[in-house]
């Protein structure tokens, strides 16, 4: 089979890893270009691969881009889960939560400009994914402030305007640092977390774990 074989047949490559090839080869042009100003052709060259292998995979440019934000929201959720596994019921986790949650996107600052910035004023359709985004995470951390009321942690609040409110305030200092450089995501943890936590009645006497700087994906 000639190599021009191989690009129509994405199937006799690992299939898998022509995915997430295409996936990361998204991620970077989105990012770069934005929604509307990215072609197929644009991800086909960056992805080394061809038109036929992405239509295997995605029927088209917007099933690829909300691919994209599922795959952060998971590895989102992935890491708080593994975050908060171990710690005590109550505030802990709530802070756990919200340290995680900053981490992650302060690492993955290319994935959370696409959810923050690229998919607004796209369409009902992104626009319905970006809610089913934030509404997964302020679930969770509604789950983990009902457990702080329960252990005593805080006196009993509306944990769902609470949640809600505190996704938005992250996305509000994610979008600016994504979209600005500032402030940088150290900053944002330190300020942040401790407002949040004060917001409920909760005073953690503890410091703010560092955070490490890494290059932003």
């Amino acid at each position: 089979m000639t190599s021009n074989d191989t690009d129509k047949n994405p199937t006799w490559r690992d299939p898998g890893a022509t995915r997430e090839r295409i996936l990361d080869a998204a991620m970077l042009t989105f990012s770069r270009q934005g929604y509307h100003g990215t072609r197929l052709d644009d991800i086909v060259d960056a992805s080394e691969t061809s038109k036929g292998a992405i239509y295997f995979h995605f029927a088209n440019k917007e099933r690829l881009f909300l691919a994209l934000v599922d795959q952060f929201a998971d590895l989102l959720e992935r890491r708080v889960l593994e975050a908060i596994e171990g710690q005590a019921r109550g505030m802990a986790r709530v802070r756990v939560a919200l340290e995680t949650v900053l981490e992650t996107f302060g690492r993955y600052r290319r994935p959370a400009k696409i959810l923050l910035v690229q998919a607004v004023g796209l369409g009902n359709v992104f626009e319905s994914k970006r809610a089913a985004v934030t509404d997964r995470f302020a679930r969770l951390i509604e789950t983990y402030l009902r457990e702080a009321i329960d252990q005593g942690d805080i006196a009993p609040t509306d944990t769902e305007v609470v949640a809600y409110a505190w996704m938005g305030a992250i996305y509000g200092l994610v979008i600016r640092w994504v979209t600005t450089g500032e402030p940088e995501p150290g900053r944002i943890m330190d300020g942040l977390v401790p407002l949040l936590l004060r917001s409920v009645g909760y005073e953690d006497s503890r410091p703010v774990a560092p955070t490490q700087e890494r290059p932003a994906s």
